[in-house]
């Protein structure tokens, strides 16, 4: 997969360099550059041609609408997986809290209610040894 993203990387870079070069020599046109200039046209119609055959090799690819969010921002989209990575362990402390607060629960529960209720308590804990956690 890395190679594909390397392939379609060259192809940019090839395109982004043929589009500056062009804008050169139309800044600057003389009609002695026009054999130049339809050169540099083609070389950007072969280029757009060859970022095509890569998009459709990365078709499966899906980004997130909020990575381009962090694009339009001028903010480094790398920092959108660091954000994402930081929420979901956060949300995991509060998920892992919650179920130590539960199983506390559970145990004094079951604690108060065999003083309570001994042989109903009993008759409980039988019937959860015989089926297994689930």
């Amino acid at each position: 997969m890395a190679e594909k993203f390397d392939n379609l990387e060259e192809h940019l870079e090839k395109f982004i360099e043929n589009i500056r070069q062009l804008g050169i020599i139309v800044s600057d046109f003389q009609p002695s550059s026009q054999a130049g200039l339809n050169q540099k046209l083609n070389f950007m119609i072969s280029g757009l041609q060859d970022i095509e055959k890569c998009r459709l090799q990365l078709n499966e690819i899906n980004v997130p609408l909020e990575v381009f969010e962090y694009i339009d921002q001028g903010r480094n989209p790398q920092l959108y997986t660091k954000e994402c990575l930081e929420r979901a362990l956060a949300r995991n402390e509060q998920v892992k809290g919650k179920i130590d607060t539960m199983t506390k629960f559970k145990s004094l529960l079951i604690s108060e209610l065999s003083k309570v209720f001994p042989e109903d308590m009993a008759k409980y804990k039988a019937m959860r040894a015989e089926d297994p956690p689930s």
